[in-house]
């Protein structure tokens, strides 16, 4: 695991690399000069994803995000957060709406590994493909309607489906991205 994170010990420098005797270096001199110039005991994780690592901190930059966030804050106040209530309608609506079909996927392919076992009856090796391709892809389905059937508004609950909330939903989406 020491490894993966950083490299604490100084490398290993054998004297003879190979069974051969190599009369000619084939490091490159640049390569060569790069990895003799920096010390081995301050090599650290420079690993940062887009949005993970550490915020620039100079002080024109903090000067200009603190001032873009106050006028963000006054003039978006309502489109920074989502409502609690609205969240955890969305958090149940996706729970659901991938559940249930994952749920279904798994039973039926309990079930027809007991038709097989106990050879009921001779079942096409076609009907758990079908099956299971169809419940699993409708509980990756389920993981985007979820989110969008449920209503957005945080005094309206919405229907039961939430084919109404989804059409809306869907266009107010699209109407962002354009704006």
């Amino acid at each position: 695991m020491r490894t993966l994170l950083s490299s604490q010990n100084p490398l290993l420098l054998f004297q003879k690399l190979s069974v051969w005797n190599l009369r000619s270096s084939f490091t490159h001199p640049t390569t060569q000069q790069s990895l003799t110039s920096h010390p081995t005991t301050s090599w650290k994780l420079h690993a940062n994803a887009k949005g993970f690592g550490a915020r620039n901190t100079s002080p024109v930059s903090l000067n200009k995000s603190a001032s873009d966030d106050n006028n963000n804050n006054n003039n978006n106040s309502d489109e920074d957060h989502l409502p609690q209530v609205v969240l955890e309608r969305i958090i149940v609506r996706i729970l659901v709406s991938v559940g249930v079909p994952l749920a279904t996927g798994i039973a039926s392919l309990h079930f027809f590994g007991v038709v097989k076992e106990k050879q009921l009856f001779d079942l096409p090796l076609w009907i758990p493909l079908v099956t299971t391709f169809l419940t699993f892809g409708l509980s990756a389905v389920g993981i985007a309607y979820g989110s969008l059937s449920s209503s957005w508004d945080a005094e309206k609950q919405g229907s039961l489906l939430g084919f109404e909330e989804a059409k809306q939903n869907w266009v107010e989406i699209w109407n962002e991205d354009d704006g």
